[in-house]
């Protein structure tokens, strides 16, 4: 499932981008290809990130896998219902397993994200 109002990356996160903020996530396909997830390691509120930044990390049955940050930004907000429930990251990656919400650096960066077609042909839908 691939939504058409939201930014994608090669590395398989999505952003649903709203002026200088942005939501950030792990795509449908991301949490298929990585199974059952039983941890993830929120990052820091307050914390700047530049793009390639590691932002989290998600542990699964089947892998430990770093989620990197696409774009510059600062942490405003991250979903503390993960810490206890990793799993929604599996159950609702657009809705309830949403990582961080991000304050957006360097606007620019937004041109090397995916259009949700172009994230289609990547992955093959």
């Amino acid at each position: 499932m691939v939504k058409d109002e939201l930014k994608y990356t090669e590395t398989h996160e999505w952003l649903k981008i709203h002026n200088s903020e942005a939501t950030i996530g792990l795509t449908d396909y991301a949490q298929k290809e990585l199974g059952d997830i039983v941890f993830i390691e929120l990052p820091e509120i307050g914390a700047e990130l530049a793009a390639a930044e590691v932002l989290a990390t998600v542990e699964a049955v089947k892998a430990v896998e770093e989620i990197c940050i696409p774009i510059s930004a600062k942490i405003i907000d991250v979903n503390t219902n993960l810490a206890d429930s990793p799993e929604l990251i599996n159950s609702s990656p657009y809705k309830n397993g949403w990582i961080a919400k991000l304050e957006i650096i360097n606007m620019d960066e937004i041109e090397n994200l995916l259009s949700a077609d172009k994230y289609k042909q990547l992955i093959g839908e």
